[in-house]
């Protein structure tokens, strides 16, 4: 086998890269990699350079491993920057690191991409020797696997595993919505048609828009909804116009977009992206706070579609536990991290086992909490 490095998807058959993707991860494909590096979301202005690993056998490409350097920790939604504070403290540099990703993406999948039938630990253990090896030889910290799936961070055990907590609807069978609430407590259910008749009662409806249908306006009006989140919050959003309107035309089919209207005016909106069974919540903005309009636009208008179109699990990203009284239950993400310096990753694997408890128990609690009737729940 062979490992070759390159520094764009333009450079790997986007066939051949797909060929490999499992699930129809859309966030995997060729196509959506490709707009972010295009687009220039992920570029060297960003402090994102693309080092992807291909892995050939002869003349066929057998797995692939999207890969990058960065000189920060934005848009990774797995937060090491004490990590960085105490490197620099004692004289060291953190940056740049390596992170095997989807930039932006806080959704769990292949982090290594392996044809069906090749023995996927040798793959993964050839992969991370290849990146430790650079890292020794070019003083490279350290390397960050986000949001593997539960199989492929059981095969990232070599490294310091860590866990964390995100909130996912999963379809139990359900006939419609209605049928949905009937699994929640009376209290609870009566509190989500509270919020939904508030939508009613202000006047706002919704439409549901796929791919090719979006018009050039929706997606203007869209992308201001998402630029207006992180301006609130005095930030720059991590992705620009470009990006969005050529996945619009290179992966339309996984494309969803829900867009809230009030007196003929669009008010709020919310991209999603549909892969096999799985419906994934991913950016959301709206133009006033409208009462509940959050949780209609981003929650339920979502479960609806998954009912309608029995997809089996909502995946609504990362954080949220507002999530959990509207029937998202706690699941455990993980990431994996190797660290060149022998001393710090001894101290980063004592507070990973800490707080590892301290995550069990929490997702222990959310768990708790969930607003089912006890049969259900249990």
């Amino acid at each position: 086998m062979e490992i070759k490095q390159i520094n764009s998807m333009a450079e790997v058959d986007s066939a051949c890269w797909n060929n490999l993707v499992q699930d129809k991860d859309p966030f995997l494909r060729h196509e959506f990699l490709l707009a972010l590096e295009q687009s220039g979301s992920v570029s060297a202005d960003t402090g994102w350079y693309s080092y992807h690993l291909l892995v050939f056998d002869k003349q066929t490409l057998i797995a692939a491993m999207p890969l990058y350097l960065k000189t920060h920790s934005r848009g990774e939604y797995v937060f090491d920057q004490q990590w960085a504070d105490a490197y620099h403290q004692s004289g060291m540099e953190y940056y740049p690191k390596w992170l095997n990703a989807v930039p932006f993406t806080p959704c769990q999948g292949q982090r290594f991409l392996i044809e069906q039938g090749v023995n996927s630990q040798s793959i993964i253990d050839l992969c991370i020797d290849f990146i430790k090896q650079l890292s020794k030889l070019n003083n490279i910290s350290s390397l960050h696997c986000l949001f593997p799936t539960a199989n492929q961070a059981e095969q990232l055990q070599q490294l310091h595993i860590r866990e964390a907590v995100q909130f996912q609807w999963f379809n139990k069978g359900y006939a419609d919505f209605n049928d949905y609430l009937q699994s929640f407590t009376s209290r609870q259910r009566k509190n989500i048609n509270k919020e939904r008749r508030k939508i009613t009662e202000q006047g706002i409806t919704f439409q549901k828009v796929s791919g090719l249908e979006i018009s050039e306006q929706q997606w203007q009006v869209f992308f201001q909804f998402y630029e207006l989140t992180y301006l609130k919050r005095g930030q720059s959003a991590y992705l620009n116009i470009d990006f969005f309107k050529q996945l619009a035309q290179s992966m339309p089919e996984q494309i969803l977009l829900i867009l809230a209207v009030k007196d003929q005016t669009y008010v709020g909106a919310a991209l999603s992206f549909i892969g096999g069974k799985t419906l994934y919540g991913r950016y959301w903005g709206c133009y006033e706070e409208y009462n509940s309009l959050h949780f209609e636009t981003c929650y339920y208008q979502g479960l609806e579609y998954c009912l309608k179109h029995q997809l089996q699990r909502f995946d609504s990203g990362a954080q949220g536990e507002h999530k959990i009284s509207r029937g998202f239950e706690p699941v455990t993400t993980y990431s994996a991290h190797w660290i060149l310096n022998s001393q710090f990753s001894k101290l980063i694997a004592n507070f990973l086992q800490r707080e590892k408890v301290l995550m069990e128990q929490y997702k222990k609690e959310c768990g708790e909490k969930l607003p089912f009737k006890s049969e259900v729940a249990d």
